[in-house]
């Protein structure tokens, strides 16, 4: 029986018309999505604070940064920024915790310090695969 309705398939397929089979395809679709991307988020910056870091403020900006840390630390808004190992951190108090944000949602007088603010030279952070904001936004990297 199989074979009979096998043969009839073939046959009407052969009888159609040119014309009307150039209109006509056969497709199998199989809904199995991709995996999703695995994302590897470096870790959190170290912030070991046992007292307020003193904040100056990046001249010609509304943004203060800490020059007596050793990370990249940035204030503005009531929150903390740190570029660290290629990603951007947020925390609301100096202390952490931290957490990534997208560079998208990082504020744009954040992203506008000078490299000459930044703590990780801007080479190191080059090397990890990262470029900081304001470094790349002056196009040297």
């Amino acid at each position: 029986m199989m074979a009979v309705l096998a043969f009839t398939a073939i046959l009407a397929l052969a009888i159609v018309s040119p014309v009307a089979a150039d209109n006509a395809s056969i497709g199998v679709k199989i809904g199995v999505p991709a995996p999703p991307r695995v994302v590897v988020m470096p870790p959190p910056p170290p912030v070991a604070l046992v007292a307020p870091p003193k904040l100056v403020v990046v001249p010609g900006s509304p943004v203060f940064y800490a020059p007596g840390v050793n990370i990249n630390f940035f204030a503005y808004g009531g929150r903390y920024y740190s570029f660290h190992e290629g990603a951007w951190f947020i925390a609301t108090t100096r202390g952490g915790p931290w957490a990534t944000i997208a560079p998208a949602r990082v504020p744009q007088p954040v992203l506008a310090v000078p490299v000459a603010y930044y703590k990780i030279p801007p080479g190191h952070a080059k090397k990890m695969g990262g470029c900081p904001p304001g470094l790349a936004k002056q196009g040297r990297c």
